[in-house]
């Protein structure tokens, strides 16, 4: 009797659990994760449209009769793409990928298209891991990525080394997408490791730009690698929301009726400051930029607002309940999205008419802020007692920028200074309240309304 008596007090127990959960899943769409980021620049975020263009091209069987291009077409010149992979050149241990040697801007790419949900060496790759399984750096990462990087990297690093060496004003980047996203992050954490096969190329030179990737390191090794890996992230997107095993991709978009409960009660009484602190754990890489086109409760997309940071809790850790959670994820919108959040950037710019000097001046501003948030990333990972994570001023690629300025500065005051962004998004506030523009597109003084 007095166990019958318990269980309407276990399932008011169930329906608040899966209240909360429900609650969550709402309340964490429309940028919610993000939004105490600050605002991306136009300098910072302009390769991002070029790079999805890059990789939409891997796609393309002849580059010079395209038969998929976006409106404007690639934007790439067929003569300079060095080599071009297929998956009867890689076998089967990695995903197609290109090599491209941008003149235009500086640049010597490798990029990786995304999972072939036709291909079953795709598969493999991702269903190839378990928690704890691969180490790397004092951390973890997924096991099938890391030997899919390792290949392209072994079968190209001496291209890649003799196209740097002609080309020394050249960066050296690696872009993919989703799969190729994962693959393209741990590719750049190997190169790091082993910069004497490239030339002992300077890792300031080296850079990396995973669209929607999958979760692949451990958490001290995405906040370590933070200056040399970007993640985009388009609103809802799942994947970098959820697991790399493929089982639980599925079960995480559909939420099947006999698993729910199970979902529910996992992921409201698993504790933040747990997950924060197991090693095995895997996140999205790196600088995160959060592209948000939506809000709560409104029908629609509105003008992309662009936000990064580089956290160390709130990685993206909770899946959202929307209808765009798999379109979001698509290169195709994350390419049109990050071109519409970059001609809105350059607008703003345009109608500020920064000259070139406030413009240099900024790019500075823009590299000392993004040292000082590292920096902060890495300090709050070992307050927080992140397994393995360890501050050290000689990781990132600030540290010359930092010696320049001389070794006198003290971090207290340096911590002192105004963010930049923060000074920028005051001085955007104060622009708007004292002008308008007319129609020509000029800034007049806004009419006084008494």
């Amino acid at each position: 009797m007095s166990i019958l008596c318990g269980v309407p007090i276990l399932e008011c127990v169930y329906c608040l659990g899966c209240a909360r959960w429900l609650w969550k899943k709402c309340l964490y769409s429309a940028g919610h994760e993000s939004e105490n980021w600050g605002l991306a620049t136009a300098e910072e975020f302009a390769p991002v449209p070029r790079l999805c263009r890059l990789i939409l091209a891997v796609y393309e069987d002849d580059l010079r009769n395209p038969l998929w291009a976006p409106l404007g077409g690639y934007g790439i010149n067929p003569d300079w793409v060095v080599v071009k992979r297929s998956y009867e050149d890689t076998g089967g241990c990695a995903a197609p990928y290109m090599i491209y040697l941008d003149h235009d801007n500086a640049d010597v790419v490798l990029a990786i298209r995304g999972l072939n949900l036709a291909k079953e060496s795709d598969y493999a790759v991702l269903l190839d891991n378990k928690l704890g399984q691969t180490k790397f750096d004092g951390g973890y990462v997924h096991n099938g990525l890391l030997k899919a990087a390792k290949w392209v990297f072994d079968t190209e690093c001496e291209l890649l080394r003799d196209l740097v060496e002609m080309n020394p004003d050249y960066r050296l980047t690696f872009a993919g997408h989703s799969l190729g996203a994962g693959i393209v992050s741990l590719i750049v954490m190997y190169a790091v490791q082993n910069r004497d096969r490239l030339g002992n190329i300077e890792r300031k030179r080296i850079r990396c730009f995973a669209m929607a990737p999958a979760r692949c390191v451990s958490l001290n090794l995405a906040v370590r690698y933070a200056d040399v890996i970007n993640s985009i992230v388009l609103q809802d997107d799942f994947l970098p929301r959820t697991t790399t095993v493929l089982e639980d991709v599925f079960k995480s978009i559909f939420c099947l009726p006999c698993l729910l409960c199970l979902m529910c009660l996992k992921d409201t009484c698993t504790l933040e400051e747990k997950m924060l602190k197991d090693p095995t754990r895997l996140y999205a890489p790196g600088r995160l930029y959060h592209i948000v086109e939506r809000k709560p409760f409104r029908i629609g997309r509105f003008p992309p607002v662009v936000r990064t940071a580089v956290p160390v809790d709130g990685r993206f850790e909770h899946l959202v309940l929307s209808c765009n959670a798999t379109s979001d994820h698509a290169i195709i919108w994350l390419e049109r999205e990050s071109q519409r959040a970059l001609d809105l950037m350059l607008e703003k710019d345009r109608i500020m008419e920064i000259p070139a000097q406030q413009r240099m001046q900024r790019q500075e501003s823009l590299a000392r802020e993004h040292n000082e948030e590292y920096e902060a990333a890495l300090r709050r990972a070992v307050a927080l007692e992140i397994p393995q994570a360890a501050y050290s001023p000689s990781y990132g690629t600030f540290a010359e920028v930092e010696k320049g300025e001389g070794s006198g500065s003290s971090s207290g005051a340096r911590s002192s200074l105004l963010s930049f962004k923060r000074m920028k998004e005051r001085w955007d506030n104060f622009i708007e309240r004292l002008f308008d523009v007319d129609e020509s597109g000029r800034m007049v003084f806004k009419k006084s309304s008494t």
